[in-house]
């Protein structure tokens, strides 16, 4: 009986560990390799000419991930590395 609790508090525990990685994120923006992306600084620009201020960006997947204030408001803006198109957006 024991085991059985603590192999099912284990498991939830794992899906807890699990589960805000995933729903934070979002990944697929290409299937492009990256030797043939557009360099990162130009998603950055696109954020700025879009009145975000951009506080840093990395890359999520197969995306680039800019965090951008805008209004006094945090986002994360997913860009395509291949055209440097917007494909998500999270308001925090």
């Amino acid at each position: 009986m024991r085991l059985t609790i603590a192999a099912a508090i284990g498991a939830a525990l794992a899906g807890f560990a699990i589960s805000p990685a995933l729903a934070d994120g979002y990944k697929d923006c290409t299937k492009l390799d990256k030797p043939q992306w557009k360099p990162a600084a130009e998603a950055e620009a696109k954020a700025k000419d879009a009145g975000y201020e951009v506080r840093r960006s990395k890359v999520e997947g197969s995306c680039y991930e800019v965090y951008g204030v805008k209004a006094g408001k945090l986002y994360e803006l997913f860009y395509s590395p291949e055209d440097l198109s917007l494909k998500h957006t999270i308001a925090k």
